[in-house]
C-alpha cells in the first residue's frame, strides 16, 4: 500500500469508530435545521404575540395617599389608567408596622368614559394600621 491508501484506511477506520461518516453529517445537518426552523417559528410566534398585544388590555395603577382614619379604618386612595368602558376589579389593603395585613377589600370600579381616575375607598382595619395601598387591579 501507498502512504496515501495508509492514511486513507486510518483516517476512514477512526471516522467509522467514532461515528464520522457520510451518514451521520447527513443526520446532523437534519437535526440543525429541523432545529433552526423551531427556533424561528417560535420567534416568528412571539413576533405576532407583541405586535398585535392592544391597547385594551392595557391597566395601571398607582398609589396616590392614604389616611389612617381611626385604629379601625384607613383611606386608600389610587389612580387608574384603563381604557374607558372598561370596568375593572381591585383589591386594597392595609399593612401595619410590621408589614402584616390587617385589611382588605375588593373593590369593583364602573366602566367609565374617562381613562384616567383617582379612586378613594375606606378599608377596615383588624388592628391600627400605619399605611394602605394598591394590591394589583384586574379586568374581570
Amino acid at each position: 500500500m501507498t502512504d496515501t491508501g495508509q492514511r486513507s484506511t486510518s483516517t476512514r477506520d477512526l471516522d467509522a469508530r467514532y461515528g464520522r461518516g457520510q451518514r451521520s453529517r447527513r443526520v446532523e445537518k437534519r437535526i440543525l435545521w429541523v432545529l433552526g426552523g423551531v427556533i424561528v417559528v417560535v420567534f416568528a410566534a412571539w413576533v405576532v404575540l407583541v405586535a398585535f398585544d392592544g391597547d385594551n388590555a392595557s391597566l395601571e395603577t398607582r398609589d396616590v395617599a392614604h389616611t389612617i382614619v381611626d385604629e379601625h379604618a384607613v383611606e386608600v386612595s389610587f389612580s387608574i389608567n384603563v381604557a374607558p368602558g372598561t370596568p375593572t376589579v381591585c383589591a386594597v389593603q392595609a399593612l401595619n408596622e410590621a408589614h402584616a395585613i390587617v385589611g382588605w377589600k375588593i373593590i369593583e370600579v364602573p366602566a367609565s368614559t374617562e381613562r384616567n381616575r383617582v379612586i378613594t375607598e375606606v378599608v377596615r382595619t383588624s388592628e391600627q394600621s400605619n399605611t394602605g395601598l394598591i394590591s394589583r387591579c384586574w379586568l374581570p
